[in-house]
C-alpha cells in the first residue's frame, strides 16, 4: 500500500467535498485535451483527485472514505464535469463502485481496502453479458463486457453475470476480480468522452470464490447484503439499478453547465467577425442563453431532487417500483434537457465551435455520445413508466 495515499478521508462533509470538486475545474478543463487523447485519466488528474480524496465520496468511513449522502453522487460529477466530462463520468463510476463493495462480504471488503483504500475499482454492470455457474466454493465466470469505463489503471473490477441453471437464470450477481484477471479489449474509439476508456473486457472460466460474489437481485426471496451488518448506513441499500443513471448523468449535467460558462465568458467580450456589432446586444443570443441555463438548471433539480427523495423514502421503508421507475424516466428527461442546452450553445457558437482546439466543440460530442447510454433512452424509460402507470406489468429481479 502506498502510504501516502493512504490518507482518511471521513472527516471531509458534502459542502467542502464540493468545493474541492470545484478546485479542480481550471486544472480537468487545462488537461482535458491530453485526457481525451490519451483515451485515460492522465497522471496528473488521477494523482489531484487521489489528494482530494474525490474518488472516495461514497467510501465507508470505517476505510476512510467521506460517506456522504447520496446526492453527492450528482453534486461531485457535476460539478466536476464543468471541467471535463470524461474525468467527471469516471469519477462518478470509480465512487460508486466503492459504496458497491460495502455491500460484499467483509473478506472482499478487507482485500481491497487494507491493500489499498485508494484502490480504484471498474465495473460492468450488463448482467447478460456474462454467464455464471455454481460449483463449490463460488462460481465459474465467462463473459465479454462492453463499457468498462476506467479499466485502465483499474486494480478491481466488477463483471456482472447471470448464474445459469438448467438453461435458465437463477441469480444476478457481480463479481470482484483483480486486475489480471480479465482482458482488456482496446476497443474504445469514438466520437466523444473518450477520455473515459470504456474499453470492453474479456473473462472465459475463471473461478471466483463466493467472498467475491454478492447476489444483486433484490427481488430474489431471502436476497440480503452480505456487506450491510458492517455498513449500516442506510445510503448503501439505496436501489442503484434506479439511482445509479443519475450519478452519471450528472456529469452530462456539468458539461452543459461549463459550456454555458464557456460561453457567457466568450460572449461578454465579443463582437460579430462582419458588423463589429456586440454580441450580447443580440435578443437571440440573449434569449439562448437564458434558455440555456433554464434548461440546464432544471436538469440540475431533476436529479438532485431524485436521490433526496429516494433517501427519505428509503429511510421509512422500501422505494416502490413505480417510483424507481420514475427515477428512471426522470433522469432521461433531464439528459435530454442537458442536450438541447448544448446544441444551442454550440449552435450559437457558429464557426467558431467547430475547431478541434474549441473546448465547445468537445463538450458537443461528448454530450452527444454520453447521452446515446441505454439509462437515458428517452424511447425506453417513458414507456416503462408510461406502462406501469396506466396499469401495466414490469418485472426486474434487480431493480
Amino acid at each position: 500500500m502506498d502510504q501516502a495515499r493512504a490518507k482518511s478521508f471521513a472527516n471531509v462533509g458534502h459542502d467542502e467535498a464540493v468545493r474541492r470538486a470545484a478546485e479542480l475545474i481550471p486544472l480537468l478543463r487545462e488537461n482535458a485535451a491530453e485526457v481525451e487523447q490519451a483515451r485515460r485519466m492522465t497522471p496528473a488528474v488521477e494523482a489531484a483527485l487521489h489528494r482530494s480524496g474525490l474518488l472516495r465520496y461514497l467510501q465507508p468511513k470505517a476505510w476512510g472514505g467521506m460517506e456522504l449522502d447520496y446526492v453527492a453522487s450528482v453534486d461531485i460529477p457535476e460539478m466536476l464535469g464543468r471541467g471535463d466530462a470524461s474525468i467527471a463520468w469516471n469519477v462518478a463510476n470509480l465512487a460508486t463502485h466503492h459504496r458497491t463493495l460495502a455491500l460484499f462480504p467483509e473478506e472482499a471488503q478487507r482485500e481491497v481496502w487494507e491493500e489499498n483504500p485508494d484502490a480504484l475499482i471498474a465495473a460492468v454492470i450488463i448482467y447478460p453479458q456474462g454467464k455464471a455457474r455454481r460449483v463449490e466454493g463460488g462460481v465459474v465466470l465467462s463473459g465479454n463486457w462492453n463499457f468498462c469505463s476506467a479499466v485502465n489503471g483499474a486494480g478491481w473490477n466488477l463483471l456482472a453475470a447471470m448464474v445459469i441453471e438448467d438453461g435458465k437464470p437463477v441469480d444476478w450477481i457481480q463479481c470482484l476480480l483483480r486486475a489480471g484477471q480479465y482482458k482488456i479489449v482496446d476497443d474504445w474509439q469514438t466520437m466523444g468522452m473518450r477520455g473515459t476508456g470504456s474499453s470492453s473486457v474479456k473473462v472465459d472460466e475463471l473461478f471466483v470464490p463466493a467472498y467475491r460474489v454478492q447476489s444483486m437481485a433484490t427481488a430474489l426471496p431471502g436476497h440480503a447484503f452480505a456487506g450491510v451488518t458492517a455498513n449500516p448506513n442506510p445510503m448503501y441499500r439505496l436501489p442503484t439499478s434506479a439511482l445509479g443513471p443519475h450519478a452519471i448523468g450528472s456529469s452530462i449535467v456539468g458539461a452543459a453547465q461549463g459550456a454555458l460558462d464557456l460561453t457567457i465568458e466568450s460572449v461578454k467580450s465579443r463582437s460579430t467577425n462582419t458588423t463589429g456589432a456586440r454580441m450580447r446586444d443580440f435578443q437571440t443570443v440573449q434569449l439562448r442563453t437564458g434558455l440555456a441555463g433554464a434548461k440546464i438548471d432544471a436538469a440540475r433539480l431533476i436529479l438532485r431532487n431524485d436521490c433526496v427523495e429516494a433517501s427519505r423514502i428509503f429511510a421509512h421503508g422500501p422505494v416502490p417500483l413505480e417510483t424507481k421507475l420514475r427515477y428512471k424516466r426522470n433522469v432521461a428527461a433531464a439528459i435530454r434537457l442537458a442536450v438541447e442546452a448544448v446544441d444551442m450553445l454550440h449552435e450559437m457558437a457558429g464557426a467558431n465551435g467547430i475547431y478541434d482546439q474549441a473546448p465547445l466543440q468537445r463538450i458537443f460530442r461528448d454530450v452527444r455520445a454520453a447521452s446515446n447510454h441505454i439509462h437515458f433512452s428517452t424511447d425506453m424509460q417513458m414507456t416503462v413508466w408510461g406502462n406501469v402507470a396506466l396499469g401495466g406489468e414490469f418485472k426486474s429481479q434487480t431493480l
